[in-house]
């Protein structure tokens, strides 16, 4: 039932297009669907019919503007043409060019054009990070949750300091074993990084908790962070377990470690965030 309706919403697209510029939109959907089918076939990851209904709405909206221009054929679209269409609405100019680089060069490719005039588009993406982070406020009520007298298992207390205040990632938290500590200097060394790092006294204590409770489990897995599912074993914690052990805060250990780049990208130089924490300069810059 599903794909008789999704029939019918393309179908309802292409008619939509004027008539003289009818046939290269439709042979472009006969297209996009066989893409899809090959894709499926082979394994690889298929174009979702929605995506192919927006990509059909943007070269729909393009044919309405083109011929209100007193365009007949596609192959009488300029550069300018196109640019004066996505001026149309700047938040939808990324969207709106993928779906002309598509068409286009599915025409050019047909001969419904002899020359691409999508090609020298692009949509400049603003650099740097653009990801939720938490406000001054919000850090301080956590840490003061975290370094406080309140009852909750220890795993959310470390969890969430270390993402907070050291910006420890999902993996480095997983994977920090019992060798990683120097207990005489209160350091670790994260997996993956390439210096100690001396913990402030809240980290500290909450890390306490947690060989404390790995202690009370009687195991022999070396990980600082044991559950009971990993306690007769010697592998890691799941990457799920250090997301749900900050569901009572309701956040995601990667807003914390976001919050904590950003504030010492503002704070160091590139280099030396890349040699503290073990990033790519790519990945550290994008906080810069």
């Amino acid at each position: 039932m599903g794909g008789v309706v999704a029939v019918v919403r393309r179908e309802r697209r292409i008619e939509a297009v004027p008539a003289p510029l009818r046939p290269a939109v439709r042979g472009f959907a006969q297209a996009l669907l066989a893409q899809r089918e090959r894709a499926a076939a082979l394994g690889l990851r298929p174009n979702q019919l929605k995506t192919i209904e927006i990509r059909l709405d943007t070269v729909r909206d393009l044919s309405l503007h083109a011929t209100g221009r007193g365009h007949q054929t596609w192959a009488s679209l300029t550069t300018a043409d196109l640019e004066a269409f996505l001026a149309r609405n700047a938040a939808r100019r990324a969207s709106w060019l993928a779906g002309l680089h598509q068409f286009f060069a599915h025409a050019q490719r047909t001969g419904a054009v002899l020359h691409n005039p999508a090609a020298p588009l692009d949509a400049p993406q603003p650099r740097g990070f653009r990801g939720a982070t938490l406000t001054l406020d919000e850090q301080r009520t956590l840490y003061h949750r975290w370094n406080g007298p309140g009852e909750m298992h220890p795993h959310e207390a470390f969890i969430g300091l270390a993402a907070l205040l050291h910006a420890a990632t999902t993996t480095e938290l997983r994977l920090l074993t019992l060798d990683h500590l120097t207990p005489a200097r209160h350091a670790v060394r994260f997996p993956g990084r390439s210096v100690d790092l001396v913990l402030d006294g809240a980290t500290w204590k909450a890390l306490k908790g947690c060989l404390a409770h790995r202690a009370s489990l009687g195991t022999d897995n070396p990980h600082v962070l044991v559950t009971r599912l990993t306690r007769t074993t010697h592998g890691p914690a799941g990457a799920a377990h250090i997301r749900d052990s900050l569901t009572p805060v309701g956040l995601l250990p990667r807003i914390l470690r976001s919050t904590r780049l950003l504030t010492l990208a503002a704070e160091l130089d590139i280099k030396q965030l890349t040699a503290a924490l073990g990033m790519s300069y790519a990945g550290a810059a994008h906080y810069a």
